[in-house]
């Protein structure tokens, strides 16, 4: 016959590393850039919800800003008062952001005690 025969050369263990090397490489990448920013965020989301509390002043994902009125530790859902006696019950995971104290976001303002005026008569 005059084709002849052609054996495949086998790959050595240095093959598979240099193969495998940028594989390893994007993974690291990825990890270092992604992945762990986004536990530590979540962890830190996780830890503020868990310890909110009557009387503090936080954002809703939806936007909204509002004191929470009534938070039970062992309860999923919080009451948000987003407007002078409107109270909203939402998941603790809605909120997204604790306000300081001193922020300059409007919140809803305390309705005052007044007694309605009384006009005075003509007569």
């Amino acid at each position: 016959m005059f084709i002849s025969t052609a054996f495949a050369q086998s790959a050595g263990p240095s093959m598979i590393v240099s193969q495998l090397l940028p594989f390893v490489l994007i993974f690291g990448v990825f990890y270092l850039l992604l992945i762990r920013p986004q536990q530590k965020r979540a962890k830190q989301h996780k830890e503020m919800v868990s310890k909110l509390s009557r009387g503090d002043r936080v954002i809703i994902s939806s936007g909204i800003t509002g004191i929470v009125s009534k938070a039970v530790q062992e309860k999923e859902t919080i009451e948000v008062e987003i407007a002078t006696g409107v109270y909203v019950n939402l998941l603790r995971a809605n909120v997204t952001t604790l306000l300081d104290k001193d922020s300059s976001i409007p919140l809803p303002i305390k309705a005052s005690a007044k007694k309605p005026s009384q006009k005075s008569k003509k007569s």
